[in-house]
């Protein structure tokens, strides 16, 4: 059993293979506190961490100084407005508008086995890798309860965390803020990581101290952000790859959000996760529950590096639904960059049919095919097929790329509304707006208040009939702007506050239909890049687009960032033309399929145009991705060295569960005069194992690989890339 409660104690302990979770009741009041999180313990007499025998002690010893209790106390789940002056997390108001709640322990619940959630992505797992523990509190005054929710993934040191808050009282109450877990700690002398970007620069990782007062990274742009990732980990000092403490939290949401670290006067570090309570207000009627979306925990005595891999191996098992998620995704090509709104069926054709002669294995037609859209100012919502572009219509191209053996993929944006469209001229009351008032542009385009059942229902159906009218076999779903203005034209005035949320549950609700009816569909999700590259997102497509910077050397951090965090599975990656058409940057075509093959792999140019030696290399790329996808997807990720950080250049591997095969990628980023080889210390081999090098003479041990390296000659040039493909002898 990986639940235990100690009754004589009051402590329950969570333990996973490597791991323990610790939480405490003290007092006659009940107070729910946390206890530990770390290396796994065998002894569960830890009771004394909470400090409740020194000064200020519980209120049942010394009421007079009950304020001083709630402001220094390790709360499990912190409640704001009677004495506890950090970041609390839930908050609520009540008919009278009055706040304030105390939440403590009432019962709890132990059940084996783990299923999501009924409207959020969630994580699941069987009876025999997962447990779950709900521990219910209440607040007499109100009525309202919280059952504070642990997933205890014990098969790959991971805890999940939520809430679910009910109202038993006999009054609606508002909920003001609802984050889903906290984490109290003394503070040793941690750093924040946390992943920072804009559009084309997403998911840059940063490191700062922690110091006295908040840190916070969030996001209240209707969706989690290019600027802001759902992410925070606090590392000890000088914390690398392999060595020192991390714990992480991760947001299964897709919206608005709030991760903050804050030290307090007493040296004490709490870190807190949930939706931003910015603009929130949930009225939640007598008997009725809100469900906050679910946190990822991970804890690391072994630097980031483990961290990394414990994060990669709970969503392909835990998170990931699609049958795609364990086997090769088909190499495409995508018309965007090739031609932007300037094409036609002939157009597509040609470039489906050198592309199949050279191995590509999906066409895929992005945006400018339906309506009026002939740029991106115009027609969006109008999911019709424009026929003086696709002459004989949709079915027609998809059956003419079928015959050349490859499959056949689509874009679509169907969150979105122009203002120039057939839909915005019948229904401008179906945008996100507020009344009166000019509605925002962003694009030239508005956001759909898919909050409205008939709103969302039309958007689906327009996805759906499209995908029932030919064999189209993947889904790219975009979402190019932020949300604003929120206003609803249904929403009445107290539920205003719950437009944002309500927003991201309705996307879910349309992506679950689409995989649902479509169950062999690969869904790629997008917006704008990656501004919704998240955990939610993942639960239905099991690859996200990495970002609209498809440069090799921008990706280097952009997918270094990601992959801290995600599987490389999940990562769109494509192979595009140059000069680059986000930096104008050019690099060889052959360190650009590198780049690529960390990630889903594919191609974004136009294959008839491209030089002739870059197109006789596809068919050796298309090689080398069915030669290693295996491996990069299923494979164990290490980070070598980082051109974030020495600016020179970058290096990582991917190694076998079993060790016996490894493949590490070294891009040369920028040269400088150097008489000597490289020496790289590689990572993740059996020390014991023998191997041989792809292409040398010569046998190593894995033992003198990692500590004494391997060399590398210096490449002559900039951008040059080198593959080392290792094998067991």
């Amino acid at each position: 059993m990986s639940i235990s409660l100690y009754e004589k104690e009051q402590l329950f302990k969570l333990d996973t293979k490597n791991t323990s979770y610790v939480i405490g009741i003290v007092d006659e009041e009940k107070f729910l506190g946390h206890v530990y999180y770390g290396a796994k313990l065998k002894d569960h007499h830890a009771g004394y961490l909470m400090r409740v025998n020194e000064n200020p002690f519980v209120p049942s010893k010394n009421n007079r100084d009950r304020v001083s209790f709630l402001d220094s106390f390790a709360m499990e789940y912190p409640a704001h407005g009677l004495g506890d002056y950090r970041e609390s997390c839930i908050s609520i108001r009540t008919m009278q508008g009055n706040v304030g709640l105390s939440l403590n322990y009432v019962s709890h619940k132990i059940t084996e086995g783990k299923t999501s959630f009924r409207n959020l992505p969630s994580s699941f797992g069987s009876r025999e890798d997962c447990s779950v523990l709900e521990i219910l509190c209440e607040d007499k005054t109100t009525g309202l309860q919280a059952v504070l929710q642990y997933g205890v993934f014990e098969d790959v040191d991971v805890i999940t965390r939520s809430v679910k808050v009910i109202n038993e009282g006999e009054e609606p109450v508002y909920l003001t803020k609802v984050y889903s877990a906290c984490l109290d700690m003394d503070n040793k002398d941690f750093e924040a990581i946390s992943l920072h970007g804009s559009w084309a620069r997403e998911r840059q990782i940063q490191s700062v101290p922690v110091s006295h007062g908040k840190y916070s990274v969030e996001s209240i742009r209707g969706e989690s952000s290019h600027q802001d990732h759902p992410f925070m980990a606090l590392k000890t000092k000088n914390a690398t790859q392999e060595t020192g403490e991390v714990y992480a939290m991760h947001f299964v949401y897709s919206g608005n959000f709030k991760v903050q670290v804050q030290a307090d006067q007493f040296d004490q570090v709490r870190m807190v996760m949930g939706i931003h309570p910015t603009d929130f207000a949930w009225r939640l009627e007598s008997k009725e529950e809100f469900q906050a979306p679910e946190v990822v925990m991970v804890y690391s005595d072994k630097g980031l590096g483990q961290m990394t891999r414990t994060f990669h191996d709970f969503y392909r098992k835990h998170l990931i639904r699609s049958e795609y998620k364990n086997k090769k995704r088909p190499i495409l090509i995508n018309n965007w960059e090739a031609t932007y709104f300037d094409f036609n069926t002939d157009k597509l054709i040609s470039i489906a049919k050198q592309a199949s002669e050279l191995g590509i294995e999906m066409l895929v037609m992005d945006d400018g095919w339906f309506g009026n859209r002939y740029d991106d100012n115009r027609a969006l919502g109008d999911w019709f097929v424009n026929e003086e572009k696709l002459k004989g219509g949709l079915k027609y191209l998809v059956d003419e790329v079928n015959k050349l053996g490859m499959k056949f993929g689509i874009w679509f944006e169907p969150e979105m509304i122009s203002p120039d469209s057939d839909l915005y001229r019948e229904h401008p009351d179906w945008a996100i707006a507020i009344p009166g008032r000019e509605a925002s542009l962003c694009r030239n385009q508005y956001v759909l208040d898919l909050t409205r059942q008939k709103v969302r229902d039309y958007a689906y159906e327009c996805v759906a009939k499209i995908l029932r009218s030919a064999n189209i076999e993947y889904v790219k779903w975009d979402m190019n702007r932020q949300l604003s203005d929120i206003g609803s034209a249904e929403l009445p005035a107290d539920r205003m506050g719950e437009l944002y949320h309500r927003y991201v549950l309705a996307v879910y609700e349309m992506q679950e239909r689409l995989i649902q009816e479509f169950p062999h569909l690969l869904l790629e999700n997008c917006s704008g890049g990656g501004a919704r590259f998240d955990p939610g997102m993942l639960y239905f497509s099991p690859q996200i687009w990495c970002s609209d910077d498809t440069d090799a050397i921008e990706r280097l951090k952009i997918q270094e960032g990601t992959a801290l965090i995600y599987p490389l599975s999940s990562m769109g990656a494509h192979v595009s033309d140059c000069p680059n058409h986000t930096v104008g940057r050019v690099t060889p075509f052959e360190t650009r399929g590198y780049v690529a093959l960390a990630g889903t792999f594919g191609y974004e140019l136009d294959v008839t145009k491209i030089p002739e030696e870059d197109r006789e290399m596809i068919p050796e790329q298309v090689a080398m991705y069915h030669k290693y996808n295996d491996l990069v997807r299923e494979g164990d990720y290490y980070r070598i060295a980082s051109y974030a950080e020495n600016h020179y250049f970058d290096c990582y591997g991917v190694v076998s569960k079993d060790k016996k095969e490894a493949l590490y990628t070294f891009v040369q980023v920028l040269n400088r005069p150097n008489y000597h080889s490289r020496r790289l210390q590689l990572k993740g081999l059996d020390p014991e194992k023998v191997y041989e090098i792809e292409g040398e003479e010569g046998t190593y041990t894995g033992e003198i690989l990692m500590k004494a390296g391997i060399n590398i000659q210096n490449p002559w040039g900039d951008f040059k890339g080198k593959l080392i493909h290792l094998t067991e002898v």
